[in-house]
């Protein structure tokens, strides 16, 4: 398996895609197209992906090769790129099937709406928490060199990629066949980048141990923000696409794919309280981790991708904890309570965590959004399973927990915030928008 190369060819494909620009999905799409996911949808939807992921692959694998200061010779880094260009290579030579034009054309039939008129999925609207170009490495300019026309064709495109299919009749079995394919190998490329976080977190250990230094600079902060936003829009796509697939089978009624329409706030926080007291327990030894008292209407359900806000709350939380802990001593008979408020309104739900850990000094708070800042003075071992949010997370983690936070919740157009009173505590405001039209914020 170690034996794969990228050969010269492959890279010359990819420096095609990645002049093209990705093309951005709203979360109210992706739910309007997959709600009935049948063999003509998931067969255009696979073609849509067939063409973004790798796009998307190609930008990252570019990026990743003009990385300055020798970072992009780094052992990890170089692996990384490669785990992305060879499931670049394998997208983009996954046989198609051969269609006969009666098909061909009934799969570009838009579904007739069950009277509601055409079945056009709803306009993405700009992304709210984004400054324009904010994650761009993308840096195709319309107009010049006839590049505009390839834009508006692209965006064209994607309007008629996540459009219902007529699906009245039957479907020649080469089409059930490619998607049971498709996803057979979007599985595998998933897996593979499981440990994308942490190998790159290591390829950052490997340059600051090479550079001698203890801090990295803007250009790589910003790089490891697109990079990681990237990750989790190919992340998002992919597993909903393979979702959508197994659902075709089985539907709990209130999931399409990863996003649950009625996603219950306090639920996932009452979860995400547990797993973190859970994990603060077993990393200090503690008989029991301080108490979180949760406010929150059990009746909040929007809809949401229910794995990132577990992440999200889990992460903060568990800041929030260990703050307490190491500020008052782990002998401490009665730490103070750290509360978890949730609020809604017309735009937002807002959760804020409050905790008496002590706070974080002013001139340290932008700090706390670099990657590899942690409190703790040892650098951990970085543990290749590190993202699958499991118990085995570890307490302390390797400074990823807030900066990756606040993409997770930038991703739908919402944001991460964090208030400090030094001497005292900290406040967390997790917004999350409820409005899920906004786009991907595109890299």
């Amino acid at each position: 398996m170690m034996s794969w190369k990228k050969s010269e060819k492959l890279m010359d494909t990819i420096r095609h895609y990645a002049s093209f620009p990705a093309t951005g999905v709203s979360l109210r799409q992706m739910v309007q197209f997959g709600e009935k996911p049948s063999i003509g949808t998931l067969f255009r939807a696979s073609q849509f992906l067939a063409e973004e992921l790798p796009i998307r692959l190609a930008h990252r694998v570019e990026e990743l090769d003009n990385l300055p200061d020798g970072l992009n010779d780094m052992p990890s880094v170089k692996k990384v790129q490669d785990w992305y260009a060879q499931s670049f290579e394998e997208i983009t030579t996954l046989p198609r099937p051969e269609l006969d034009k009666d098909v061909r054309e009934r799969l570009m039939r838009p579904a007739r709406a069950s009277g509601k008129g055409s079945a056009m999925l709803s306009e993405a609207i700009p992304n709210p928490s984004i400054e324009e170009g904010q994650y761009n490495s993308w840096t195709g300019v319309q107009g010049s060199n006839g590049s505009n026309g390839s834009l508006s064709k692209k965006y064209s495109a994607t309007r008629r990629y996540f459009a219902m299919v007529d699906d009245n009749g039957n479907w020649p079995p080469e089409l059930q066949l490619y998607n049971q394919k498709f996803a057979q190998t979007l599985h595998k490329i998933k897996r593979r980048h499981d440990g994308v976080v942490t190998t790159m977190a290591q390829g950052i250990l490997e340059y600051k141990r090479k550079r001698q230094r203890m801090q990295i600079d803007n250009n790589i902060q910003s790089f490891l923000d697109r990079f990681y936003m990237s990750r989790i829009g190919i992340r998002m796509l992919i597993g909903q696409h393979i979702a959508l697939t197994d659902q075709s089978h089985y539907r709990d009624p209130t999931y399409v794919g990863i996003i649950c329409t009625k996603t219950n706030v306090q639920d996932l926080a009452q979860e995400a309280i547990e797993n973190a007291r859970f994990v603060c327990e077993d990393h200090y030894g503690l008989f029991e981790a301080p108490k979180i008292q949760l406010v929150c209407n059990p009746n909040i359900n929007f809809m949401y991708v229910p794995g990132h806000l577990s992440h999200m709350l889990f992460e903060t939380l568990k800041n929030s904890l260990r703050a307490v802990v190491e500020t008052h001593g782990q002998d401490k008979q009665e730490f103070p309570v750290t509360k978890v408020i949730v609020a809604e309104g017309k735009e937002d739900i807002t959760i804020k965590i409050s905790d008496e850990g002590g706070g974080i000094r002013r001139s340290a708070i932008p700090l706390v959004w670099t990657y590899m800042y942690t409190t703790v003075d040892r650098t951990p071992n970085l543990d290749p399973d590190f993202d699958k949010s499991d118990f085995k997370a570890p307490m302390a983690g390797f400074g990823y927990g807030l900066p990756i936070s606040r993409l997770y919740a930038r991703y739908f157009g919402g944001d991460l915030k964090l208030i400090s009173m030094e001497g005292y505590g900290t406040d967390v405001y997790l917004h999350l928008n409820r409005l899920s039209s906004s786009s991907e914020p595109l890299q």
